[in-house]
This record gives C-alpha cells, structure tokens and sequence, in this order.
C-alpha cells in the first residue's frame, strides 16, 4: 500500500514570490557533478541523456519529529511530502510524455532521503546535494532556516544535458507534478 500525506490549506501558507533567483537557468547547461541518490548510484546529470525532470525541494519532514521553529511561516518552505507524492503519482504520466528519468533533490544526506524514500514507496530516487556542489555550480535558490542551507522549490525540465524549462517559484507543491505533465503534454502536441 503506497503512504498518502494530506496536504495542507494552501490559503493559511505564505505562497513564495517570484525573486528572479531561477532567471538564469533556461538553457544552462548542467555541470560535471556526481550527486549520490536513493538507489546508491552517483548520478551526474552532464552524462543524461534524453529528457530528465529534476525537482528540487527544502527539505522532508520524519514523522514524530518537529519542523525548524517557524517553518510554516517561511513562504514555500511546506509541503515536500505532498510534491514528492505528486511525483510519485504522476510517475506514469511523465513516462509516458517521453520522461527518461525523474529525481527529487534536496540538501539532506542519503539516509534522511532513504527513509523517505522507503516510507513514500518511491519509483524513482532522492539525489543529496549534502555539500551543495550542484546548489553552487547552477546557482539554485536557497534560503537558510534551523542552521539548514536549503533549497527553494523549483522543478527543471533537461534535455540532452541542458535547462529546458523551469518551474519557479512553486506554489502549491501538490500541483507541480501535474504543472509539468501538462507542460509536456502541450509540447508534445
């Protein structure tokens, strides 16, 4: 049985704003960087090929263990779980729009990303950018909270190596995997 999360009121959370933090992302190219994921493989998004979705977010909560003071207050901090099962959910979907591979990021280390892993029964793996190799070569957003450099929620369309679409800032997290679905959808027609 695959674990569901409720997500939130979106209207009670801070929605975050359009910084200009993600401008220069359309057509970079993705740098030589091996990140290690979920599955234990080094993933080095210079060498895919095909069509790669990436979303990046903060960070994921353990059950029974409490969020950074205030986290509900940091516009677009809320709602990790949530995306990845709409990821999860999607999965299908974007296999079938031509999506050769999907990974979630984030900066926490390879065992806080298993657990999640495991416990959301994901189809695909969790890259750590623990020491923000990727986070500083591609310059993502980040923000710090609880002493945590973390990422801001955005989700990257690659092709062949390069930045084909990018989804910034997102908002609600729940809608991002079918954000995407329908952004390959029209593409595709």
């Amino acid at each position: 049985m695959t674990s569901t999360v409720e997500a939130p009121d979106w209207s009670k959370i801070p929605a975050p704003q359009d910084d200009g933090a993600a401008r220069h992302l359309p057509a970079m190219r993705l740098p030589s960087v091996s990140l290690p994921s979920t599955d234990g493989t080094l993933v080095d998004f210079s060498s895919l090929r095909g069509l790669v979705v990436v979303y990046a977010y903060p960070r994921t909560g353990i059950p029974g263990v409490k969020n950074p003071a205030g986290w509900d207050l940091i516009p677009g901090a809320r709602g990790c779980t949530p995306q990845t099962c709409a990821f999860r959910d999607h999965f299908a979907e974007l296999k079938a729009l031509g999506v050769d591979r999907l990974f979630g990021l984030s900066t926490q280390d390879s065992a806080y990303q298993r657990e999640l892993a495991g416990r959301l029964q994901l189809p695909f793996p969790i890259l750590s950018d623990e020491h923000l190799e990727l986070t500083r070569a591609l310059r993502l957003p980040t923000f710090e909270a609880g002493g945590m450099t973390l990422l801001k929620r955005l989700t990257l369309v690659i092709r062949e190596a390069r930045v084909e679409q990018v989804f910034y800032p997102v908002f609600p997290p729940d809608r991002n995997a079918a954000d995407v679905v329908a952004w390959l959808a029209s593409r595709a027609s």
